[in-house]
């Protein structure tokens, strides 16, 4: 054997001898004396070794007399011993005092008496130096035994006796200096004494000594020394220190990792009754770590952790009975320990526990009970149960129904990280449920929801950032969060992200990786991505073309219940494409398309029955799906309806024919156009003669390029030459006109060359002016007040002229038996007009002749006989001028207004091509038909050729109009130029957005001229179109060169209209905002911009058009006025604020 080895084993007799002689060991005392005396394991002191051969003496006396005592205790004994234990306690015997103090305490041989017993058995002996003594002297003190509780005077004797080398107080001592207790606290003496104590041998001063040196608590941090004690107080079989040890050299902290010693740890502490290292030990047999996996053994440890009340063996121990890990499956067990775990406080126990509770799962089903135990777990900041508690809110489910509550456990969850707890906030603030609405934090949540890989969220935020929702509109983000969304799984993404590379949104376009998503978004079940990706082999988009394949999704998406993918695998079996011709085939998907809302499909249904393809014709059935389709909106089905209204699968009603005629025309059917302008004409059953709108429905037709409307095989009664136009023959007419020049006279020769001329040329009756005598008109009445006229309100009891009739030799009239109803515009100070002044009516004249139904029209002209001021006769508008309609605009949808817009640009346009300017546009200058049908400029007042302003600086002009839609350029008496009107175009865009005229809020004086000049313009409507604010905000520009032309406004608008239209032609229900099909391969821009209108539709429904109704200002003026003395007063100001390229 070594030296080292003998060494090592005198020092563990030393220690074990030590121990046993404090304990009252005697020959452990002789022993320790020896070692003193030889120094084995301890230093040479004689002095020590005297000390313990002398108490070693005493003691054994001592014990004789104690052996003495017990074999003969009467009463007379119990005097004698208490006089002998008094005399070796006078000559200082420890041992004598101590049984002394035990007499007085018991009453033995002597009076009882509890102080004197606690003076003799700790007092004296610690005053006469017994470390033992000083030791249980500050026990009492400490602990109040024998005496009042004094933790000063423990702290003293712990003191005394460390000093004198007693472990154990040496122990007790540091506890006091680390938890301030009897003294100040004290981290660096708590760690010098616990030092010491290890240094003695204290296995659990070891322990405290390692966690000081592991958190750093009066010395330095050092993990290397903290294991070192850690190991050498498990080595003196310190429990505790062993699950320590075991933990160190799980994480490698102060030691190498190894989890095969934190696993040998780990079991000695757990055999030795440590809970916390069973469960540890438990888990390394659960996961393999150190050991075999034994799930058999993890379980006998998570039990026997759990018996021993750990609750978080406890919830493994469920766990492992609810998955039947380590032991038989059995739900009932689990429940308990879940329920035990739970009582202990486990917050993931409580949660569990409320999910058996929520699902019935080991134990009956309650709501009531699972609400109460995710409540509990929630507030112990489990992140699941605050989740699920914000749902049992939102549901009412165990409790009652409280929005308010849902929302704030679902922000507290989503303070604490929990994802989707962010994704439902979200959509609390968003929809405003147990909240007011707010965009900013419901895009802030769905932010954060998304940074943390919310898939939905993604999803959300990349459809915010597609149309500019909440935030500023980037294509590049929402490429970016589709991307993540889809790469996270989301299939509805990966569909959206497939549009984005097939149209180049956000991305360079890419048919390829389009084609690669729509395959990724089809096979995980999205039924748009399966129809675009038939689409994509339908037409060899980033793929070779296969008719097969396509037929293969196209099939797969119509037995998803497609409607859309019905429809078109019936166009390919109707034509043979991708399989076999078959019409029966076709019939039956285009009736389940049909069954599934789809109108394309109904039509065909109903021309198949109609007909007899695929099936027996069945005009009952084709009557049904034409009707059906009709009623859904399509102009042919409408049209068709009409005819089976003859009498054809169902009873003839001409009244409905009729009507749906009627309908099929006004929604652009140019065949319906066509019979209806013929109905009219000639009247009939069903229908009364109607010479207007018979030459009204033509002129639609005309307009729509309709060959059938053309006149070549129609030729004139009289001279045999073609018609010019329907029923109409200039030259015959002319001359019949110029026959007549003789019977009227207006007794202006300006006006009778105006109206004669307009007769000669006239190519239609449209193009006819007449001189009407005022006995003509009856029923004359005053009917509003314009900026510079008063108009009046008559019946023109001939009407207009329709065409010749030959029969009668006389004109056909529009007249109805009470007559026409007109407008007498008044020319105030008319009596002796000029040429000059006739150029207004010339203007609009011009214009109403090169188009129909943009301007109003004019009839003639005639005269007040008693005032002699001339008037204009004008067709009259019973819904009167657009701004008595905004009420009713603003709830229309947006494809209705911008058809209203598109009429107003097409009229603004005919006034531009013939180059001129309006000058005084706004929206009293247009007026409303009866069913919102049609728009008519008036008021050509102000307007001027072009070149009349050009090289004109305007200087000493009057300046003319309503301020608020004067453009900047005009304010500061600058020439009025097409881009002007423009400017003024822009405030009726936002009127359609408001329902109000702009800037009513405000007086209409210098300082809201300065103010516009400034760049002051009207506040944005909240969810406005952001591709239609774009347009807005570039028409009202103050530099007129940026203001885009009236045919850039007209083609815009023109593609809105058709997208939005075609979109709703394939989704009726505005639902499918992503659907890309129905835009076929447009541009990516303009199909974001079709999605805005979308969306802007659905907030409309939501908000269910209750629009606030603002009080006007006071000084507000919307009629036309003169304005140069309220402008020219500080026409410097206005000067300051030129916009200069």
């Amino acid at each position: 054997m070594s030296n080292n080895n003998i060494k090592e084993n005198f020092e563990k007799d030393f220690h074990w001898y030590q121990k046993s002689a404090k304990n009252g060991n005697v020959n452990a005392m002789f022993n320790l004396a020896d070692c003193y005396y030889n120094g084995e394991g301890t230093e040479k002191n004689l002095e020590k070794a005297f000390h313990w051969h002398q108490k070693g003496s005493i003691v054994a006396m001592f014990n004789s007399v104690i052996c003495y005592k017990n074999e003969n205790e009467t009463e007379k004994n119990l005097k004698n011993f208490f006089h002998w234990f008094q005399e070796i306690a006078e000559n200082e015997d420890e041992n004598a005092i101590f049984n002394l103090a035990n007499c007085h305490y018991n009453g033995e041989g002597t009076e009882k008496n509890l102080e004197k017993a606690f003076f003799y058995s700790c007092q004296k002996a610690a005053e006469n130096g017994d470390e033992s003594a000083m030791f249980d002297l500050a026990n009492c003190y400490y602990n109040g035994e024998g005496t009042g509780k004094n933790l000063g005077k423990a702290v003293y004797w712990y003191q005394k006796a460390a000093e004198n080398e007693d472990e154990s107080a040496m122990y007790n001592l540091a506890i006091c200096y680390h938890i301030g207790e009897g003294t100040e606290k004290s981290l660096e003496k708590a760690f010098y004494w616990y030092q010491k104590s290890s240094e003695n041998g204290d296995e659990n001063a070891m322990f405290n000594l390692a966690n000081c040196y592991y958190n750093g608590e009066g010395t330095v941090k050092n993990l290397k020394k903290a294991f070192h004690w850690y190991q050498k107080s498990a080595e003196y079989g310190c429990v505790f220190a062993m699950h320590i040890l075991a933990a160190c050299y799980h994480f490698g902290e102060g030691a190498e990792k190894s989890l095969e010693k934190a696993f040998y740890w780990y079991q000695k502490s757990a055999e030795n009754g440590n809970d916390e290292a069973m469960f540890d030990l438990a888990n390394c047999y659960y996961n393999g770590e150190g050991t075999e996996k034994n799930l058999e053994k993890a379980f006998h440890w998570y039990q026997k952790s759990a018996e021993n009340g750990n609750d978080k063996a406890m919830f493994d121990l469920a766990n492992c009975y609810k998955d039947g890990e380590g032991t038989e499956k059995n739900l009932e067990k689990a429940f308990y320990w879940y329920q035990k775990a739970a009582e202990c406080g486990c917050e993931l126990a409580m949660y569990n526990l409320a999910m058996c509770y929520h699902i019935g799962k080991g134990i009956e089903k309650s709501l009531e009970k699972a609400f109460y135990w995710y409540k509990e777990s929630a507030k112990n900041n489990n992140n699941k149960a605050m989740f699920n508690l914000a749902i049992c809110y939102r549901d009412g489910e165990g409790t009652e129904k409280n929005l308010e509550e849902a929302l704030y456990w679902y922000q507290k969850a989503a303070e604490n990280g929990d994802k989707v707890a962010m994704f439902n906030l979200a959509r609390h603030y968003y929809s405003g449920e147990g909240t007011e609405k707010n965009l900013e934090e419901a895009l802030y949540w769905c932010q954060k929801s998304a940074e943390n890989g919310n898939e939905n969220a993604m999803f959300i935020l990349a459809c915010y950032y597609q149309i500019g929702k909440g935030m500023e509109k980037s294509l590049e983000k929402a490429f970016y969060w589709y991307q993540k969304s889809a790469e996270n799984g989301n299939d509805i993404a990966m569909g959206n992200l497939a549009i984005c590379y097939h149209i180049g949104e956000g991305t360079e376009k890419s048919l390829e990786k389009a084609f690669y998503w729509y395959q990724k978004s089809a096979e995980n079940g999205c039924e748009v991505a399966i129809l675009n990706l038939a689409i994509c082999y339908y037409f060899g988009d980033g793929t070779e073309k296969s008719l097969e394949k396509a037929f293969y999704w196209f099939h797969k998406s119509a037995e998803n219940g497609n409607d859309k993918a019905m429809f078109i695998l019936a166009n390919c079996y109707h034509i043979g494409e991708g399989m076999e011709k078959s019409l029966e085939k076709a019939f039956y998907w285009y009736q389940k398309s049909a069954e599934n809302d789809n109108n394309k499909a109904m039509l065909k249904l109903a021309y198949h029955y109609y007909k007899g393809v695929g099936t027996e014709k069945n005009l009952e059935k084709a009557f049904y799906w034409y009707q059906k389709a009709a009623e859904n909106g399509d102009e042919i089905a409408m049209c068709n309806l009409a005819i089976c209204h003859i009498g054809e699968g169902t009873e003839k009603n001409l009244k409905q024919a009729f009507y749906w005629l009627q309908k099929s025309a006004e929604n652009g059917n140019e065949k319906a156009m066509l019979v209806l302008a013929h109905c009219y004409r000639y009247g009939g059953e069903g229908i009364g003669k109607n010479l207007e709108k018979a030459f009204y429905w033509r002129q639609k037709g005309i307009e729509s390029d309709d060959a059938s409307f053309k006149n070549e095989d129609e030729l004139c009664n009289e001279c045999k030459n073609p018609y010019i136009d329907y029923q109409w023959c200039q030259q015959c007419n002319s001359k019949r006109f110029q026959q007549d020049f003789s019977k009227w006279t207006s007794n202006n020769k300006f006006i009778d060359n105006f109206i004669q001329e307009a007769q000669l040329n006239a190519k239609n009756s449209y193009e006819v002016l007449e001189w009407i005598p005022y006995n003509k008109l009856s029923c004359i009445s005053y009917h509003d007040k314009g900026g510079f006229s008063e108009i009046h309100k008559a019946i023109w009891l001939d009407g207009p002229i329709d065409s010749w009739n030959f029969n009668e030799q006389q004109w056909n009239r529009w007249s109805l038996q009470t007559g026409y109803d007109v407008i007498l515009k008044i020319l105030n100070n008319s009596s002796n007009i000029n040429d000059k002044f006739l150029d207004e009516w010339k203007h609009h004249y011009n214009c109403q002749k090169s188009s129909f139904s943009k301007l109003i029209q004019i009839f003639g002209i005639t005269q007040d006989p008693d005032d002699r001021n001339y008037m204009v006769v004008m067709s009259y508008a019973k819904k009167g001028n657009l701004r008595k309609c905004l009420s009713d605009i603003i709830k229309l949808k947006w494809q209705d207004k911008l058809q209203l817009l598109k009429k107003i640009i097409l009229g603004l346009k005919v006034i531009h091509e013939s180059n001129l300017t309006h000058g005084d546009f706004h929206d009293g200058n247009i007026l409303m038909s009866d069913d919102y049908s049609e728009l008519f400029i008036i008021d050509l007042g102000l307007c001027k050729p072009i070149s009349e302003f050009q090289g004109s600086d305007k200087e000493g002009n009057e300046i003319y109009g309503v301020l608020p839609y004067m453009a900047p350029e005009i304010l500061r008496n600058k020439p009025y130029i097409p881009a002007s009107d423009i400017y003024s175009f822009s405030m009726i865009m936002w009127e359609f957005t408001s329902g109000i005229p702009p800037f009513n809020h405000k007086a209409h004086d210098l300082q809201l001229s300065l103010s516009i000049c400034e760049g002051v313009r009207p506040k944005i409507i909240e969810n406005t179109p952001k591709c239609y604010v774009d347009l807005m905000k570039r028409c009202w520009d103050s530099n007129p060169s940026n203001r885009p032309t009236i045919t850039e406004l007209e083609d815009k608008i023109s593609e809105w209209i058709r997208y939005t239209n075609d979109y709703y032609k394939f989704n009726r229900n505005g639902q499918d905002i992503t659907y890309v099909s129905s835009f076929g391969h447009i541009d990516s821009g303009l199909k974001t911009d079709v999605r805005e209108f979308v969306t802007a539709n659905r907030t409309l429904e939501q908000e269910h058009t209750n629009f606030s109704i603002i009080q006007s200002h006071l000084q507000v003026c919307y009629t036309s006025r003169k304005l140069s003395e309220i402008l020219v007063k500080d026409s410097e100001s206005l000067e300051e604020c030129i916009i200069k390229n």
